[in-house]
């Protein structure tokens, strides 16, 4: 601490006078005014101080400064003799200065260091240079506890507002136990857009969503702006209301600034915040926004990422993770969350607008793609769940997808897809026609099939006879440990006369979980009475020791012979490619 001190600046020459001062032996000339003191400094919030000082005989105002470093942050002149200093950063380190002026004089300044309460604002500093779609994070003394009403809002250098949370919109969600932000009503067709909600981009199409803009971790709220607010090679301030979370954020004390826009083709996402992107959908937004047929890499690094996802009419797209247990993109969907199997919109709503389009319930929704590989990664539909469809993927494409040593996690309705699709040594794991859809041919080879309570495998709903559907090759049919023996189908029908049910087992091995009439009557599948080429079929299955399997499956199952079960024997054979 600086000590105030009393310093009369005599005048003692014609050419060294100070300004407007006299000699105090000349009555025609003033006295030298006094320095202040009793400076004191007191802070009344995390971003206010008052400074409070002695009057001085012959003072007509008082002029202070509050210094960060080298440089000034705020100043002013006051008549009566002390003030309050709004606008600082908590947890702050400033040297508070006042001297006393009239109409000939000014006095020394007196000093005071003093350091403002709570702790550094936020965790980003301000100047750093961050990825588009890193999270902000607020520092606090204590855990936080979210308010009711104000908002956090982000603005350009120039004052242009480009996101807001407004907590008034957290009535209408629940908080999980893992932190994720749930909707209390379905969100629907009718459901009013708020900033509760997320507009995925990707092209120039929009998946509306819930999402988790706050997360409450120890001491810090991590704020998840919305995907596309932020733009590369800019500047930004953050402005957060004091009933947010108990912590005023006035405009300049937070600000921070983006990456340029990254080259490519190779994108790389890390949260740490040393790649190209910290999110997942960062990068796919970015990725599509390119030439749809430009090959693109997204590399993943390790981690949990909480994020729903979203690629539009974007080709020749790999997304890869350091491995299945390494990288894992998980969150909760689920019909109660929001209908649909998704779909997405072409404008992007404003607050109070009717949603009219929602996203749907899954995790990963993927629309008119060609030539999309996903490797080594968890994609998790965290809803939990026994009740309630919730697909960690939907491949929405009349193109090509490969699925290369991943893990696709739910309950009910895992794995939903069009197209022609080759899964590779991928498990799959759910309860309840954990694998449907409309492909013309998905080929599983070397999987693990894994249910996770008594169900159905596969529900198919092929468009023509003659697609071959699905077709499961050299795969490893098993249970999670409890799940009773004999409670699981090879498939059911959905009932639909127009589809036909073609599901072919081609040399898998299964475990006793499997019932012994092996497809699950009611409905009766199309065709009721299995050919070569359509129906309900196997050939080669054996238990998990590699025992052949009595053929003891009801009359909607056919055991092929090896001639009939060579045209799905291969890659080649089912796909073409």
């Amino acid at each position: 601490m600086r000590l105030p001190f009393k310093l009369l600046a005599l005048c003692i020459a014609a050419g060294i006078l100070s300004p407007g001062c006299g000699q105090p032996d000349n009555p025609d000339t003033p006295v030298a005014l006094a320095a202040p003191e009793g400076l004191t400094v007191k802070g009344l919030t995390e971003n206010s101080v008052t400074m409070q000082w002695n009057p001085v005989e012959g003072a007509t105002s008082y002029e202070w400064k509050v210094l960060e470093g080298a440089g000034t942050a705020k100043s002013g002149n006051e008549t009566k003799r002390n003030v309050t200093v709004e606008g600082l950063k908590p947890g702050t380190a400033y040297t508070f200065s006042v001297r006393s002026r009239n109409s000939e004089c000014n006095s020394e300044f007196s000093s005071l260091d003093f350091t403002t309460p709570g702790s550094q604002q936020p965790d980003v500093p301000e100047g750093k240079v961050q990825c588009i779609d890193a999270p902000l994070v607020l520092g606090l003394d204590s855990a936080p506890t979210l308010g009711s009403s104000g908002c956090i809002k982000v603005f350009t250098r120039d004052g242009k507002e480009v996101d807001r949370i407004d907590l008034a919109d957290l009535a209408g969600v629940t908080i999980r136990e893992d932190g994720c932000m749930i909707p209390k009503e379905p969100l629907g067709k009718d459901s009013k857009f708020n900033s509760f909600m997320d507009a995925i981009q990707s092209g120039k199409r929009y998946r509306i969503e819930h999402y988790t803009p706050l997360r409450i971790k120890g001491n810090k709220l991590e704020i998840k702006l919305h995907n596309g607010a932020l733009d590369f090679g800019k500047s930004y301030y953050v402005t957060v209301d004091q009933s947010v979370a108990g912590k005023a954020v006035g405009k300049d004390e937070w600000t921070f600034s983006t990456k340029s826009r990254p080259a490519g083709p190779v994108f790389s996402v890390l949260q740490d915040g040393s790649g190209d992107f910290c999110t997942v959908q960062g990068a796919l937004t970015h990725a599509s926004s390119l030439d749809k047929n430009a090959e693109v890499t997204v590399e993943i690094g390790k981690g949990v990422f909480n994020e729903m996802l979203f690629l539009y009419d974007k080709g020749n797209i790999t997304i890869k993770g350091a491995s299945a247990g390494g990288t894992v993109i998980s969150y909760p969907n689920n019909e109660s969350y929001c209908s649909g199997t998704g779909s997405s919109t072409s404008s992007l709503p404003s607050r109070g607008a009717q949603v009219v389009t929602p996203g749907g319930r899954g995790l990963f929704l993927i629309n008119n793609s060609d030539n999309l590989r996903i490797e080594s990664l968890t994609l998790e539909n965290s809803f939990g769940g026994q009740k309630g469809q919730a697909e960690a993927i939907y491949f929405n494409s009349a193109g090509k997808m490969v699925i290369e040593s991943c893990s696709l996690l739910s309950w009910q309705d895992t794995f939903l897809t069009k197209g022609k699709v080759w899964v590779h040594n991928t498990l799959i794991a759910g309860h309840v026609d954990y694998i449907w859809g409309y492909p013309e041919a998905c080929l599983f080879e070397d999987c693990e099939i894994r249910s996770r309570a008594g169900g159905y495998i596969v529900q198919a709903r092929i468009e023509s006879a003659s697609h071959k559907g699905f077709v499961f090759l050299n795969c490893k049919l098993t249970a999670e440990s409890g799940v009773k023996d004999g409670s699981m189908y090879l498939a059911r029908s959905g009932g639909d006369t127009t589809k036909s049910d073609n599901v072919t087992y081609i040399g898998c091995k299964m475990s006793p979980v499997i019932a012994s009439a092996g497809w699950f009557a009611n409905p009766a599948p199309t065709p009721a009475v299995p050919t070569a080429t359509a129906g309900w079929r196997e050939y080669g299955s054996t238990d998990l020791g590699g025992a052949p399997l009595s053929a003891s499956r009801n009359s909607y199952g056919r055991q092929l012979t090896a001639a009939e079960a060579e045209p799905y024997s291969s890659r080649q054979s089912v796909l073409g490619w």
